[in-house]
């Protein structure tokens, strides 16, 4: 699923290809990705972008006061192209593309979803919060105001494993499965370690480990290339069964029924590997 980096590439990317443009031309090829009916999709056909920004893992495009906001899910995707193709899209089968979007000059992007698991979503709105998921999202990790302190207040008190609370979008905006394995693995801290437990000194080093990881994912991370980038650059996630850079330990997996975890023993657990993933205990 494509995070916080991966999107706030492809709103960089954006401000420099699509600001300034006027909207051609919507195509929805997959109907059940639009979410809204008020204003229609082609309200936005003839107006200009004039910005991006991005709201946790939401992609905001501003077009002359209309949002299209977008959510990736766990297997969209947004790919540019030069000249996109002219011809009208067709909905329905198996056809990946979801919704192409033609800029005036000839440009334009798709939004795309592999699998046969659909939960790209596209919403046309007069304000971004209108977006249910937009609006109830804690604050962004990125921003000036998630400072030590409010990072302190967000995590005292909560009786949730510190994983579960860095994945919460509720909580924080942007961090999911993913960069939550390598933030725990980069703060080495166990991921099933409760969020109230913590020391001031493992709050303080979780905190920086957020901002660390987060940025340098998003330095790496080149526009529509994004996707590709993200896996090199990962220490643990995905990395079952590989050596960790770090120690040279073997990193493990706890699997869920949707997903999985991986972290690496020695740095984040005391060398002892996680047990059965719904006890939440160490092997002894």
């Amino acid at each position: 699923m494509p995070e916080l980096p991966e999107v706030e590439a492809l709103a960089s990317f954006l401000r420099e290809r699509a600001v300034g443009r006027a909207v051609a031309r919507i195509d929805v090829a997959a109907v059940s990705a639009l979410k809204t009916y008020d204003p229609p999709v082609t309200a936005l056909q003839g107006l200009s972008v004039g910005g991006v920004t991005r709201h946790g893992k939401f992609l905001d495009l501003d077009v002359d006061g209309i949002h299209l906001v977008v959510h990736l899910a766990r297997s969209g995707w947004l790919r540019w192209q030069e000249q996109v193709p002219t011809r009208p899209v067709r909905p329905g089968g198996r056809n990946p593309l979801a919704v192409r979007v033609h800029l005036d000059d000839g440009s334009g992007f798709d939004l795309t979803e592999a699998g046969s698991k659909k939960g790209l979503a596209v919403y046309v709105v007069r304000d971004p919060a209108e977006v249910p998921g937009i609006a109830a999202l804690g604050p962004d990790p990125l921003d000036e105001a998630f400072t030590l302190e409010a990072f302190r207040e967000i995590v005292g008190g909560r009786r949730t494993r510190i994983k579960g609370l860095l994945r919460d979008q509720k909580v924080i905006a942007g961090i999911g499965n993913v960069y939550s394995d390598e933030v725990l693995h980069a703060a080495r801290m166990s991921p099933f370690k409760i969020a109230a437990s913590l020391s001031d000194e493992e709050v303080r080093a979780l905190y920086e480990a957020i901002g660390t990881t987060l940025r340098d994912a998003v330095e790496r991370s080149p526009g529509p290339a994004a996707g590709a980038e993200k896996k090199t650059g990962l220490r643990v996630h995905g990395r079952t069964g590989q050596k960790c850079p770090v120690c040279g330990d073997t990193v493990r997996e706890v699997s869920f029924a949707d997903s999985s975890l991986q972290y690496c023993p020695t740095c984040q657990t005391g060398g002892k590997p996680l047990a059965d993933r719904r006890l939440s205990r160490l092997l002894k």
